[in-house]
């Protein structure tokens, strides 16, 4: 087994992360939102600060400051490996670029609209979503139905408001529901309905249809963004549709966390918590309804009103 000495060691050390990533690594970083803050192209998840160098690879929950440490965590280079090519006793290494770790997407194309919204309009009123929410969400352009199959279309835009991600939903609830992502869909880009004015709050959902509930369930106030991650997954502490989200909008300091009021939504809400608690005001809001979402809180509503209206007919 191959052995390196103290002085090599500490000597290894002494080189920054970032002056080790702006030597040999200089196409793999790109500037951050922050001030003075660096991520990797590959893993936009990797800060570090272009002073200090001190690093943080927020979705393994690591960091560090030398770039000993950054080859070891993050390149999975061992260590007397690390050591040697920092001290520069392996001239048959070559360094190379991160690979990239998200497929290839698919190009994105959205389905052809439908003459009108009314098949989608009638499912969603039937599913306790409010008139005047739906039409909010058709003149913002962030909603309409498809053609053909007539399914729900859920866009989720870019800065310019371009759409760069599409859930679908069918309009029927007889059998196994229709859900699926359009293909090529980009996830950081998720389905977000704008408030009417400024706000500094976002209420975070499981899915679109939830966000609409909700704001039937306050009245039909645009008063704040409501963003769907488009699902959950109980380990992902930075969903990329927040962490986009949050990227655009400096300017937000609350989090709602409205996530379904079951086992996965209330682990993966304590792990969102856990990063962004250190930033924001983070709230958790889960729906009033057991194993429920905030959909399932407005349907029981509207079949309750149409009980009670029925009572007072008889």
């Amino acid at each position: 087994m191959r052995k390196v000495s103290k002085e090599q060691i500490a000597a290894a050390k002494r080189m920054t992360a970032i002056e080790f990533l702006r030597r040999y690594r200089p196409g793999a970083l790109e500037k951050s939102s922050a001030r003075g803050e660096y991520q990797l192209v590959a893993h936009d998840s990797f800060k570090i600060n272009g002073e200090s160098s001190n690093w943080h690879w927020k979705s393994h929950n690591i960091g560090g400051r030398s770039a000993l440490n950054y080859l070891i965590y993050v390149e999975n280079v061992s260590f007397v490996e690390a050591v040697q090519m920092l001290c520069g006793e392996s001239p048959t290494y070559i360094p190379v670029e991160h690979e990239q770790v998200e497929k290839k997407r698919l190009p994105f194309k959205l389905p052809p609209k439908a003459v009108n919204n009314n098949r989608v309009t009638r499912y969603l009123l039937g599913r306790g979503v409010s008139l005047p929410v739906i039409q909010y969400c058709i003149e913002q352009k962030i909603l309409y139905e498809s053609a053909g199959y007539h399914n729900c279309v859920f866009l989720g835009l870019d800065e310019q408001s371009v759409p760069q991600y599409a859930a679908l939903r069918g309009v029927y609830d007889y059998g196994k529901t229709f859900k699926i992502e359009q293909e090529g869909s980009d996830k950081r880009c998720g389905f977000c309905i704008p408030p009417a004015g400024e706000s500094t709050c976002v209420a975070v959902f499981e899915a679109a249809i939830d966000a609409m509930a909700e704001m039937t369930l306050c009245g039909g106030k645009a008063d704040k963004y409501r963003l769907s991650l488009g699902g959950i997954s109980a380990t992902e502490k930075e969903p990329l549709a927040l962490q986009e989200f949050l990227r655009r909008h400096p300017e937000v300091t609350t989090i709602e966390l409205r996530l379904d009021n079951d086992s996965r939504g209330r682990m993966a809400s304590q792990c969102i918590q856990k990063v962004y608690a250190v930033r924001y005001k983070v709230l958790d809001l889960p729906p009033e309804i057991v194993n429920g979402d905030y959909a399932d809180m407005a349907k029981n509503k509207l079949m309750a009103r149409i009980a009670a209206e029925r009572g007072v007919c008889r």
